[in-house]
């Protein structure tokens, strides 16, 4: 048989850190249950029918890290998400899942990055056969500030011995020629990340998961501006009970989600929402409401104008499920940056901001119909390259 000169069909690695909490759980059940049941998930993956490049899903393995020392089964069981009878049924396959400790606090962040590093190598020989790819989904997390670092003996020097394992991880899978899918709203694509993703070619996406409301704040927001109908405020409310809902409930953490939600809407606009009245009035608000548990709840109250300036306002009560919504995003994103690899991207891709509040990299689309339209033309980009590396390596002797 000729030589197609595409590579071998490879299944995904995917390498997650917070391996044992609620979006991770979930994600590990779902590629799990696509083995025996494929009908109940592959429907709800938007990159089911792409990348033909890719092994099937169902052949997907999971490593990672946390912190709990609970077995990944228990702790499945536990954040009561997915059905018991359906975590029982899986058990044994995410009892096969190697989960290590997370990096001990008490070490530098070059004496973590170091320790993550390691267990990478263990991974990869445990998993030869595979695409690795590293989905950060720790919880939200203080803003950093090293901007301004301008290399990574720089960096280990400005950090000190500050513990931070959002970067201490990117930074391990960026230098290891691993993808990078940032799910969380921490900043973790500093310029000495990116310079390394660049310089190794390693494609980088994020920040933080456009989930629930703010998805479809998206959308409506890019319907009111397609009508000229100008937004006079918009008020957000979203209840929780969850671990990531209690966690937000710190200011300090809670900071980055909150301005990642808020900043969106000016930007797609292309004005200060509350401009007539001198001050915001786009409000943002996150509370930790046990009896949700994962079922969070957004409230959002839509002022606007028409003409002859004429109020009038919308109301939206979405009645979600944080993880049954994040999870195969997690998995179509580690899809997308598989693919991107083997057609040769790295660096930040912005055009994957359809899946994300701040997207990293620049001139990322800011509507809902542009999003989709970059992700069509990034598709289509990635076949083409895909393609002529086919035709080259099928024309070589």
């Amino acid at each position: 048989m000729p030589d197609s000169g595409l590579p071998e069909k490879r299944p995904l690695l995917l390498l997650v850190a917070g391996a044992k909490g609620a979006i991770a759980s979930t994600l590990a059940m779902a590629v799990a249950a696509s083995r025996r049941t494929p009908e109940i998930i592959l429907p709800s993956l938007t990159t089911r029918d792409k990348f033909p490049y890719l092994a099937a899903v169902e052949e997907t393995q999971i490593a990672g890290w946390d912190s709990n020392p609970q077995a990944l089964a228990s702790s499945t069981l536990c954040q009561g998400i997915v059905p018991e009878s359906v975590c029982r049924l899986h058990a044994e396959q995410l009892e096969q899942i190697t989960v290590k400790a997370a990096p001990a606090p008490d070490h530098d962040l070059q004496g973590q990055v170091d320790r993550v590093t390691a267990d990478i190598r263990e991974f990869r020989q445990a998993h030869a056969d595979c695409l690795p790819v590293f989905i950060n989904l720790l919880p939200a997390a203080p803003l950093n500030d090293f901007d301004r670092c301008r290399s990574l003996p720089e960096l280990y020097e400005t950090a000190g011995n500050q513990f931070m394992p959002d970067l201490a991880y990117a930074l391990a899978a960026v230098t290891s020629g691993i993808p990078l899918v940032n799910f969380t709203p921490n900043a973790v694509e500093i310029p000495v990340l990116v310079e390394e993703a660049l310089s190794r070619g390693v494609p980088v996406c994020g920040r933080d998961g456009k989930t629930g409301q703010t998805y479809f704040k998206v959308v409506l927001a890019s319907a009111f501006r397609a009508r000229s109908l100008a937004v006079d405020g918009w008020y957000s409310l979203n209840i929780l009970g969850n671990a990531d809902g209690r966690n937000l409930m710190e200011p300090e953490r809670a900071a980055g989600k909150v301005a990642n939600k808020t900043d969106l809407l000016d930007e797609l606009l292309g004005y200060p929402v509350g401009g007539r009245y001198k001050t915001p009035s786009h409000k943002v608000h996150i509370d930790y409401y046990a009896p949700r548990g994962d079922a969070k709840e957004a409230w959002d109250v839509i002022d606007f104008r028409g003409l002859f300036d004429l109020p009038m306002s919308l109301r939206l009560n979405l009645q979600g499920r944080d993880s049954i919504l994040a999870a195969p995003m997690a998995l179509d994103l580690a899809r997308w940056m598989a693919a991107l690899q083997l057609a040769g991207f790295c660096g930040p891709v912005p055009e994957l901001g359809f899946f994300f509040k701040k997207p990293v990299g620049p001139n990322a689309a800011k509507t809902f119909q542009e999003q989709l339209y970059s992700l069509d033309v990034l598709e289509r980009r990635c076949a083409e390259k895909m393609s002529s590396g086919a035709s080259a390596a099928g024309a070589r002797p």
